[in-house]
């Protein structure tokens, strides 16, 4: 396991959501964990949002400057360049929901080339856009195209937010395992909600993670 790891995915994914709950997981471990919030695509799922939650878990968050939160610039904050010249920290790096937003990571390029990396592609396949095998790896290769990284991992979260059943997440499971066994690729590990965590647990093909819900829109 490398030291680390980028989460990306669709818009409506989740990606942010398993990124968080990552870190605090990572932090549980009594790691020493920061978490880097580049995403710049959505404004309104942004780890940023719930920083103090993960601050009082021992996290240190790194993302842009409060008052240009939610205006939907692409800003890269400079203090980025921690996570990888201090090699006491494990990483999580929430990266914005499409090609264009993964274009921030290419930046760091060479970081990357120097010291191993992993990358989870968090697919729902209740998404428009990431509902069929075929959609999914189209838009595995435009990530992996404007990031310049290559995707290592595969995450279910197939997801209908607060509606999401059991039988939705074991669907989305053997969706992402068919995927992983065409690429040749690991199947991470599949979300569900805590609630729905018993229920799933021994049906599905790859281990459960189960989540707490942090971001929610405005209007809820």
């Amino acid at each position: 396991m490398a030291r680390i790891r980028v989460f990306t995915g669709h818009f409506g994914s989740g990606k942010t959501e398993t990124a968080l709950n990552y870190a605090l997981w990572l932090a549980g471990q009594q790691k020493r964990v920061c978490l880097a919030d580049l995403d710049i695509v959505n404004p309104y799922f942004c780890s940023r949002d719930v920083k103090e939650v993960l601050e009082q878990n021992g996290i240190r968050v790194i993302s842009a400057e409060t008052s240009l939160s939610n205006a939907e610039l692409s800003v890269i904050p400079p203090e980025i360049n921690t996570v990888f010249n201090d090699k006491t920290y494990e990483v999580v790096m929430d990266v914005g929901g499409d090609d264009l937003g993964s274009v921030a990571l290419g930046q760091f390029g060479r970081h990357f080339r120097a010291e191993p990396y992993d990358m989870y592609f968090v697919i729902n396949q209740h998404r428009p856009l990431t509902a069929t095998k075929e959609a999914v790896l189209d838009y595995m290769n435009q990530i992996q195209a404007a990031s310049r990284l290559r995707v290592t991992h595969l995450v279910s979260n197939t997801n209908m937010s607060l509606e999401t059943t059991v039988a939705d997440v074991l669907a989305g499971d053997q969706f992402v395992a068919e995927i992983a066994d065409k690429l040749q690729l690991p199947h991470a590990f599949t979300v569900c909600t805590s609630n729905l965590r018993s229920e799933v647990t021994g049906k599905t093909k790859a281990p459960v993670f189960g989540i707490q819900i942090f971001m929610k829109p405005p209007w809820m």
